[in-house]
């Protein structure tokens, strides 16, 4: 997985397709399906990305429908098919709003799918922001930080190697339960996502990595350094692997318009603009890429991986 250290600079990417909200949504995605998906991840399995990811969204009110769409695929259900059809890649929820579903039930699912993977689950988890969501679950959401909270500490002992967790806490108590498969791996990575003060203190305190929510370019730096200043205070010395999400990218120069954010031009050129973020003191970046169809997505990821990624730090 992607650790802190003196090595490259790790590159992954939120799947397409799965989740259809307007922010990101390419236009040919409405149209897409698991065949797009199974052939985007197998490109990324050959073009050297660390990881896919996968999004958490059990339903969509009407009041958000318009702006978010009602596209979100299961996490668990996709990146288990998609660890069928790929061999190194590791599979991420990005991310997991556990506080919508009991501790053990999350840790059977992931569990699972972490042993039929082979141990390429990094479990990405969140508060989640959706109201109607959480009241529909029968979960709270006006409590959902403490909630996430417990849900950690109970993650980070019934994902762990014995077969029976034990958990005793305000929210969820538990012992004497077992539960196979166990995971493939000893430790299942636990990054925690959002860039509020409270996500940033959790992710600091309880994660093995933290996966902002799309910060800037100039407020990472604050953030980083604040994660740092938490963990310097708590004694922690564990690896802490720190993303960042990079602007829309645009390999080679475009004949459309792909909008005036979007990174474009040579491979080296590139990769010197995404080193910054190694600067800073990021350890993973997860890149998208403005496209017009599945072949061109495939065709800049594999430019990606041949020609941007050996110029990464």
């Amino acid at each position: 997985m992607p650790v802190p250290s003196e090595e490259r600079l790790a590159y992954g990417i939120q799947l397409p397709v799965q989740s259809q909200s307007t922010i990101y949504t390419e236009p040919w995605e409405a149209s897409a399906g698991p065949a797009d998906l199974v052939e985007i991840a197998r490109t990324a399995d050959r073009a050297g990305f660390d990881y896919i990811a996968c999004c958490d969204h059990v339903a969509i009110p009407r009041r958000l429908a318009q702006a978010m769409s009602t596209v979100w695929y299961d996490p668990v259900a996709t990146l288990a098919h998609l660890a069928a059809v790929t061999e190194r890649v590791r599979l991420l929820s990005h991310v997991a709003v556990v506080g919508l579903r009991h501790p053990l039930l999350t840790a059977k699912q992931y569990a699972t799918l972490d042993h039929l993977a082979s141990g390429r689950l990094i479990l990405g988890v969140g508060a989640g922001h959706v109201e109607e969501e959480f009241a529909a679950l029968g979960a709270d959401f006006r409590r959902r930080g403490a909630v996430l909270d417990e849900t950690v500490d109970a993650l980070r002992a019934a994902l762990g190697p014995d077969e029976y967790p034990e958990h005793h806490g305000k929210l969820y108590d538990f012992e004497g339960l077992g539960q196979r498969p166990r995971p493939a791996q000893e430790h299942v990575p636990l990054w925690i996502g959002g860039s509020s003060a409270a996500a940033v203190r959790r992710a600091a305190l309880k994660g093995d990595g933290w996966l902002p929510q799309g910060d800037p370019r100039d407020r990472l730096p604050a953030q980083i350094a604040t994660l740092r200043r938490l963990r310097e205070e708590a004694g922690l010395v564990a690896s802490l692997t720190i993303g960042a999400i990079t602007e829309p990218l645009y390999i080679g120069t475009p004949s459309w318009d792909v909008g005036r954010r979007t990174l474009t031009g040579a491979p080296e050129a590139l990769a010197e603009s995404l080193n910054a973020y190694r600067a800073m003191g990021a350890h993973q970046i997860q890149v998208r890429f403005r496209c017009r169809g599945r072949a061109e997505l495939t065709d800049q990821m594999t430019a990606f991986g041949a020609e941007v990624a050996p110029h990464l730090d």
